[in-house]
């Protein structure tokens, strides 16, 4: 279900009757229970595209649909209803511990000297509960880890209680683990609890792996929307790389330089011949491997390498370099 949609939208900042257009013709549907990501090279305007659909920045042109209604028909406090944010900004909060941060998600319900009612308590543990943080719920935000703190941020979003999610950059400065744990929560987040969740982030690799929906941005061109699966096999994810430097690789999932097709070939299981190739791609010519035959093997893994005559075994990817250097 389309929760937030726009029509040939207009972007950007406006000073007396002076206007900087940041991104134009933009169009987007934002569904419930799906995942998200926005995508794009900074200074595109993802950013001012969140502001905006906060209702902090004035549209400049076109328009934006919450639940078929126009977003500036909302008043602030009935947007902060609707959709809970949550931006890259450090917290600072004093002495306030993880479970008074959760409960600060109610404030749109209750005003700033209102009581908990065991409705918001209930919401409030609902939140706790969903983003796995009640081993912390007592404990000081400066004694939190970066991991911690982010899911504290979340666990405060989903107390609010909103059909829709923002999220700028939740993964920038966290380690790989937490990366791909914040990641899989907000597609949880997502699916459990029927919220439309939009993550901005840079970071491709776990996208791909766990949204449902990509928006692309870029300078000057209009927002592409579609499957990460499909983007990847039609080549439109490559709308990301504006470099003919770059390119996405469908085989290994990864950006990588151009260039010419390696030409020396390894024998071997698939898994495996990859990250060898990978290897020598990357240390050795390939014409320095003419008269060369390599092949490896898993279980245990071994490398053979013939030449003429003479066959070697290698346990490991380094020691073949070594030889070949």
């Amino acid at each position: 279900m389309v929760i937030l949609k726009s029509k040939d939208l207009n972007i950007g900042y406006q000073s007396g009757k002076k206007s900087k257009v940041i991104a134009e013709d933009l169009n987007f549907n934002l569904e419930k229970g799906k995942l998200s990501c926005l995508l794009g090279p900074n200074g595109v305007g993802k950013s001012t595209l969140v502001k905006t659909i906060m209702g902090q920045v004035p549209l400049l042109e076109g328009g934006i649909f919450l639940e078929g209604k126009p977003l500036t028909s909302y008043s602030q406090k009935a947007l902060a209803k609707k959709i809970a944010v949550v931006l890259t900004e450090k917290i600072t909060t004093g002495n306030l511990t993880v479970g008074q941060l959760v409960a600060l998600g109610r404030i749109p319900h209750t005003g700033w000297l209102g009581r908990l009612s065991d409705e918001d308590q209930n919401k409030v543990e609902q939140a706790i509960s969903q983003t796995h943080i009640g081993y912390i719920r007592n404990q000081p935000l400066s004694e939190c880890s970066d991991g911690q703190l982010q899911k504290t941020m979340i666990a405060r979003a989903l107390a609010q209680d909103g059909d829709i999610m923002i999220l700028d950059e939740p993964t920038a400065h966290l380690d790989l683990v937490n990366r791909f744990e914040i990641m899989h929560l907000l597609r949880q987040i997502a699916k459990e609890s029927n919220k439309a969740v939009l993550v901005v982030t840079h970071d491709l690799d776990i996208a791909i792996e766990t949204a449902d929906i990509f928006w692309l941005m870029q300078c000057g061109q209009p927002l592409v929307t579609g499957l990460p699966e499909d983007m990847i096999l039609n080549g439109q994810i490559n709308l990301l790389l504006p470099t003919d430097r770059l390119s996405f690789n469908p085989k290994t999932g990864k950006v990588q330089p151009k260039t010419d097709e390696y030409a020396f070939q390894v024998d071997g299981p698939e898994a495996i011949v990859q990250w060898v190739q990978s290897a020598l791609q990357k240390n050795i010519p390939s014409d320095k491997l003419q008269g060369i035959q390599i092949r490896v093997e898993e279980n245990p893994f071994r490398i053979f390498l013939k030449q003429g005559e003479m066959e070697r075994e290698y346990l490991g990817i380094e020691v073949l370099l070594e030889f070949l250097d």
